[in-house]
């Protein structure tokens, strides 16, 4: 326990307590003065412009590339509903024909 005290700064090395010791003080975050509303949407315009800068666009051959997966998959997914549907469709057709 004496181990951790003295890591946690509680106890000197001898085992007597520690001096506190103060901590700085923290400077107060100054208060702003509370801009208009034309002067808000500005500043929201130019914090979206700096957010947009930082975003990692993809090249063309990426988004051709995901593009041409996207289509293939949705391809395929409506093929396979239709073939269902027709399947399930002639069959309910066939059990209740008279």
């Amino acid at each position: 326990m004496k181990r951790i005290m003295q890591r946690q700064g509680q106890v000197e090395a001898d085992g007597s307590p520690a001096a506190r010791r103060q901590a700085p003080a923290k400077p107060r975050p100054q208060a702003q003065p509370e801009m208009s509303a034309p002067g808000r949407v500005v500043e929201f315009a130019r914090e979206v412009r700096s957010e947009l800068r930082q975003v990692a666009w993809p090249t063309r051959p990426e988004v051709v590339n995901s593009a041409t997966v996207v289509f293939i998959t949705l391809v395929l997914l409506v093929s396979l509903i239709f073939v269902l549907n027709y399947a399930f469709s002639h069959a309910v057709i066939f059990l209740f024909k008279s």
